[in-house]
């Protein structure tokens, strides 16, 4: 920090800008790294555990994550999504991927079920989504804990 003199009371101010544009770039490193994963996550889905279950190997490519509840309705951001509706949200992720130059198959449709919701429901969305052209499928569970 530089400290001039000002006018005859011998005043010294302090030169702040190199402190603020230090605090911006902290708020932009912390921006890159901070993981926007959780923020996918419905705190009321209860996902059932799994041995097998691990975390993925690396980043993934235009994910699109479903929420099934244990009624078997369909959370999507946190907005409820009528089964009869999910093609036509399928259909608008299929538009944002052309706009990026990509296929439906190189997305991934990352299915969150709830540990009591029916298996013929997740089947279902499954059956949905490959009708519109998904072709990668990821099932959330959480890590068994070993005893």
């Amino acid at each position: 920090m530089r400290l001039t003199k000002s006018g005859g009371a011998q005043i010294q101010e302090g030169d702040f800008t190199p402190m603020i544009d230090m605090v911006f770039q902290l708020i932009a490193f912390f921006m890159v790294l901070i993981n926007f994963s959780e923020a996918d996550q419905n705190e009321a889905i209860q996902l059932p555990s799994s041995q097998l279950a691990r975390p993925p190997d690396g980043r993934l490519e235009h994910p699109i994550t479903l929420h099934v509840s244990r009624t078997g309705t369909v959370f999507i951001g946190g907005d409820e999504i009528p089964a009869a509706a999910l093609p036509l949200y399928l259909r608008r992720e299929s538009a944002a991927l052309q706009v990026a130059q990509k296929t439906e198959a190189s997305a991934n449709v990352i299915i969150r079920g709830d540990q009591k919701s029916a298996t013929g429901k997740i089947q279902e969305i499954i059956r949905i989504c490959q009708e519109n052209k998904f072709e990668k499928f990821l099932l959330r569970a959480k890590e068994a804990e070993n005893p």
